[in-house]
């Protein structure tokens, strides 16, 4: 190994990502499962080049605070309206019927009270990620098919917080009323602090040095670290604390531009976050999950157009419209990679569960990218007729 293990460590991550992400551009693949077969090369499963379980979870921690923080960036009241009135009982009524699916095949399989629970949640969710990368740019901004996706997914993101907030802040222990109470009286007070020191703290200093550009980008991650160290000294946790920390900036117009020029930042440690998922992929636990794991991925993917096709159909939307939908939404998401690699370090699941989830998440990424990109305009299509930028 080089003279700095922690230096050596990122080039091997960046550079396998970059072969890896090079021929999953040829080959049409969504570049997330690449970054989650980088983890499964170099970690302990692999090649053990990185077997630093230390490292790994910074890693890991860091990509979800700075996914959350950016996430919160985005949630504007106005927005936030809009999306509950035109899509709430499409997303919450689809979404209750992939819980369903997940917590009956993972009972059928065996897995405990808990488990089935979590693994049913985890199937609630569609990738944002893949379902916007494979979405046509004058598609997103300017047409009623990215409205309506975006608002789906930012729905299906709402409930994915509620969830992570629920298990992060220990909801799910039930040890005692102390745990609660505690988390009642620390949520809104965080809230009410956060919510002063931005009016009458940062927001005045970002106006007043809005000019300098790299005071903005420093000021911006200093209050998201900020906020998840107070949010995790008050009981609560890291990414409560970040999320909190990007939903009370959203409501100013500089909020915009943080989030877009913290998209390479996000896009860094999204890197780093999937990385450390596949590099705590243990290949040995592939077996005992592989058919159900294959089973939920199945009957996700046949069933979630069918699903947004008829309720969509019941708010008057064409069936088209409803089809394509569904398969862009196919897959289940990176907040089910959250949700399970969150749970497992609260000791809600099982380490094959949380493998479970992540099997089903990467056959599901693959097999939805494939559907999308022979079927629909997409930014990497094979053939000239559906290649959209």
């Amino acid at each position: 190994m080089g003279s700095d293990p922690f230096v050596f460590s990122f080039f091997l991550i960046f550079a396998c990502a970059g072969i890896l992400a090079t021929l999953a551009l040829f080959t049409r693949q969504p570049l997330i499962v690449m970054y989650i077969v980088t983890g499964m090369i170099l970690g302990p499963s692999g090649t053990a080049l990185i077997d630093n379980p230390e490292l790994i979870s910074s890693i890991a921690k860091f990509g979800i605070i700075f996914l959350l923080f950016l996430l919160g960036l985005d949630m504007q009241p106005a927005k936030l309206i809009k999306t509950l009135r035109s899509a709430m009982l499409v997303g919450i009524g689809s979404s209750l019927v992939f819980f369903a699916v997940g917590f009956l095949i993972a009972s059928a399989f065996g897995y405990s009270a808990t488990e089935t629970i979590i693994i049913g949640i985890a199937m609630m969710f569609s990738s944002t990620i893949i379902g916007i990368k494979l979405l046509p740019t004058t598609v997103l901004h300017h047409r009623h098919t990215g409205e309506l996706m975006i608002s789906l997914l930012l729905i299906q993101d709402l409930m994915a917080i509620i969830v992570l907030l629920v298990i992060t802040g220990g909801l799910m222990e039930f040890d005692g009323v102390s745990k609660i109470a505690s988390v009642l009286v620390s949520l809104p007070l965080l809230l009410l602090f956060s919510w002063l020191f931005v009016k009458y703290v940062l927001l005045p200093l970002l106006e007043k040095f809005d000019a300098f550009h790299e005071y903005i980008f420093l000021v911006a991650i200093a209050w998201c670290l900020g906020m998840a160290e107070l949010s995790e000294l008050t009981g609560l946790s890291l990414e409560i604390g970040a999320f909190i920390a990007g939903v009370t900036i959203a409501t100013s117009p500089i909020a915009l531009y943080i989030a877009d020029h913290l998209k390479p930042l996000r896009d860094f440690f999204l890197v780093l976050f999937f990385f450390s998922i596949g590099a705590g992929f243990h290949m040995d636990l592939l077996a005992q999950v592989i058919l159900p794991a294959a089973v939920i991925a199945a009957v996700i993917l046949s069933l979630k157009p069918v699903t947004f096709k008829f309720m969509l159909r019941r708010m008057s939307e064409t069936s088209a419209l409803g089809w394509e939908t569904g398969f862009r939404l196919g897959q289940i998401s990176e907040f089910s990679l959250l949700i399970a690699f969150v749970a497992t370090a609260q000791n809600l699941i099982s380490q094959e569960a949380s493998h479970l989830i992540q099997a089903t998440a990467i056959l599901t990424f693959l097999a939805s990218s494939y559907l999308v990109v022979f079927r629909y305009p997409t930014p990497i299509a094979v053939n000239d007729r559906l290649r959209r930028d």
